[in-house]
């Protein structure tokens, strides 16, 4: 599904690239209880669920973000070796390829770390890969018209890029929603994102997958800066 969304987005189905973005998170999410089911448990398996999220979640992203510059700078999608770019306009469609690079900073960095925490370091990549496959699906629903000629700017786009690559490397603790129980107590956080998540999704539709992915790293914020304890 990754390696069909790097496809889709290149040739600027920015639609159909989210989705399957979308799909390969669902998938991502599942493969752990298929593991446990099966009791299919192996190091190639660790390590195939690492480059399958590098494509589906690092390269498939960076792919909607140079398509999104390309239409933002030339209002086009077209063959790289038509672009008819000067060297400025070159690198802002090379920032795109900060979110390949640094998803695969961060997920040699969590492969590297074998300390076992409760809790991430820096935004897991999948959340990555929803935030921009959400800006593919805006992109072919625009419901707030105003709001998508802000935000597809090329500054804006060119800035929620390094924002996102640099929040996968950051070292500050994120927490994690597999929970190991299901109390209340220990699990007020995840219920909290998860309420508001839905809320979110059911104000906003499609456009409430940033949103969500925006939250997340706020309340992890907002926890880091007041030493809540995960």
């Amino acid at each position: 599904m990754g390696t069909l969304a790097v496809f889709f987005a290149i040739d600027g189905h920015l639609i159909w690239a989210g989705i399957f973005i979308c799909g390969a998170s669902i998938l991502d999410f599942l493969d752990g209880f298929a593991a446990r089911l099966l009791k299919a448990y192996s190091t190639i398996g660790e390590q195939l669920d690492s480059l399958a999220d590098i494509v589906s979640f690092g390269v498939a992203p960076g792919a909607i973000l140079f398509t999104l510059l390309e239409f933002s700078l030339f209002g086009k999608n077209q063959p790289i070796y038509e672009i008819g770019a000067n060297w400025y306009e070159w690198m802002i469609l090379f920032s795109a390829f900060l979110i390949p690079v640094f998803g695969a900073i961060r997920l040699a960095r969590f492969n590297a770390n074998p300390v076992d925490e409760p809790f991430f370091r820096g935004l897991p990549i999948p959340a990555n890969g929803l935030f921009w496959a959400s800006l593919g699906l805006m992109l072919e629903l625009p419901r707030y018209q105003e709001l998508l000629q802000l935000l597809y700017s090329t500054e804006n786009l060119v800035i929620m890029g390094v924002f996102m690559s640099g929040m996968m490397v950051i070292t500050m603790p994120m927490f994690s929603l597999k929970p190991k129980s299901f109390g209340v107590r220990e699990n007020w956080y995840r219920y909290l994102f998860l309420a508001l998540s839905i809320v979110l999704l059911i104000a906003f539709n499609v456009y409430g997958i940033a949103l969500i992915v925006f939250l997340f790293i706020l309340m992890n914020l907002a926890f880091y800066l007041l030493k809540v304890k995960y």
